[in-house]
């Protein structure tokens, strides 16, 4: 059971850049609900993506997996026809729990496997191969500008025809006026779920140089030059989006 998100009230962390330390991973689930509008309709809205591309002996990841609601989404959608789900994190604590809650699912089904792989790892330096459905859940905007393009080629040369990568994103907007109102309602969406000012305050000043988001113009201008067919927004929220790339 994940724990309330608290974290900001706890003046010590006014000034720490965000990490996905133990004190995140306590309180994450109910953190990323909070703070993500749309998040529960996005998850499982991939799990129905994924029946729809996954193709059979391939290999399907889960790149920047935190506590691996995607990856268990997609486990419980799809049925196992000699895939291998990868789910990959950086963060060691993500990793140390996502393992837990894997070993209890397996336990609770009384199997010996589940065709899931978890691996503490940088998403940059992962391979990438025979790749039929990989997702980006909110994970690119903490990787460095200047290294996006990079490993969304790399997942694209991956990946075999007919697949399909899911990227979602916080997102900003080239107009000022949309990115006030963007911005201006998903503080609304905050406040309703019960974030104080204080808190919205030391949680923006601890993202600020962790979390950089792009516009969607240039996701869909990356998507294209990484090889990607064609790509659509299916989901956004505010200034949160989820976009489908087709290999």
């Amino acid at each position: 059971m994940s724990e309330k998100d608290t974290l900001f009230q706890d003046p010590s962390l006014e000034a720490e850049r965000f990490a996905f330390d133990r004190r995140v991973v306590r309180v994450f689930p109910d953190m990323i609900r909070r703070s993500v509008p749309g998040y529960g309709v996005i998850i499982p809205s991939i799990a129905l993506l994924a029946r729809r591309y996954v193709q059979p002996d391939s290999n399907l990841y889960d790149l920047g997996c935190s506590l691996g609601a995607v990856s268990f989404a997609i486990l419980d959608a799809v049925p196992d026809r000699g895939n291998q789900l990868i789910a990959i994190d950086q963060s060691a604590e993500m990793i140390r729990k996502i393992k837990t809650l894997a070993d209890e699912r397996r336990q609770a089904a009384s199997i010996e496997e589940i065709p899931l792989r978890i691996e503490e790892a940088d998403i940059l330096e992962t391979p990438v191969d025979n790749a039929s459905f990989v997702v980006l859940n909110f994970t690119l905007q903490f990787i460095e500008p200047a290294l996006r393009e990079a490993l969304v080629k790399k997942i694209a040369a991956g990946m075999r025809p007919g697949g399909a990568l899911v990227l979602s994103e916080k997102i900003r907007f080239a107009d000022d006026g949309e990115e006030a109102r963007q911005y201006a309602w998903h503080l609304d969406f905050k406040r309703a779920q019960g974030y104080s000012e204080l808190e919205i305050a030391r949680k923006r000043d601890a993202l600020e140089k962790t979390l950089r988001p792009d516009t969607i113009e240039t996701h869909f201008e990356r998507l294209h030059h990484a090889g990607f067919s064609g790509a659509c927004r299916w989901f956004q929220c505010f200034n949160f989006a989820s976009i489908v790339a087709f290999r």
